[in-house]
């Protein structure tokens, strides 16, 4: 029975572990956003394909890690990703063939005419992760970070009040005698 404990005790920490490195890696994810809502390290941009896009090279559901690139480095013939913002400031991800670039107005042309500002540009896809950003995209909604981090850590650090509570009504030995029961 003592190996049972430890056996659990060492299996609970490894989850407990786990779960922390994972609720800390999202938390940076959200942490780190951008003004368009993209998550942003260094020059890289981590993006969730959300909706269909003209190529199909991308797929709805697919995380895409794309490099900044600056406008003297942004050839023509380059595919670059593009924020869109509407005209109620709804941000949408556009991507296309670089038409021509213009380095005295700062902006860049697609083949076949958009012209963005250089501030839209995001940059240059650098790896594509299938299906990966479905499962991102859900976490980092609101809903999904709510149920996936804050309520678990919730009940853990309610769980931890009741074992002090427990621990300081009825002393230590009856702690390890009702946690070891549980």
């Amino acid at each position: 029975m003592k190996g049972l404990k430890v056996i659990k005790k060492i299996f609970l920490g490894i989850i407990g572990v786990i779960f922390f490195v994972f609720a800390v890696t999202m938390s940076i994810f959200l942490l780190n956003r951008n003004k368009f809502g993209v998550t942003e390290f260094n020059n890289t941009s981590y993006l969730v394909i959300k909706e269909k896009l003209a190529y199909d090279n991308y797929q709805k559901g697919d995380l895409v890690l794309i490099e900044k690139k600056k406008l003297k480095d942004i050839k023509p013939g380059d595919e670059i990703f593009i924020y869109q913002v509407d005209t109620t400031g709804v941000v949408s991800i556009d991507v296309g063939i670089i038409g021509k670039t213009d380095l005295e107005a700062n902006n860049v042309s697609f083949v076949g005419g958009a012209t963005y500002a250089i501030e839209f540009v995001i940059g240059e896809a650098s790896k594509v992760y299938e299906n990966i950003g479905t499962y991102l995209s859900i976490i980092q909604s609101t809903w999904g970070f709510l149920f996936m981090i804050v309520v678990p850590c919730f009940l853990v650090f309610i769980h931890q009040i009741y074992v002090l509570v427990v621990e300081v009504k009825y002393g230590k030995e009856e702690v390890k005698a009702e946690v070891s029961n549980a």
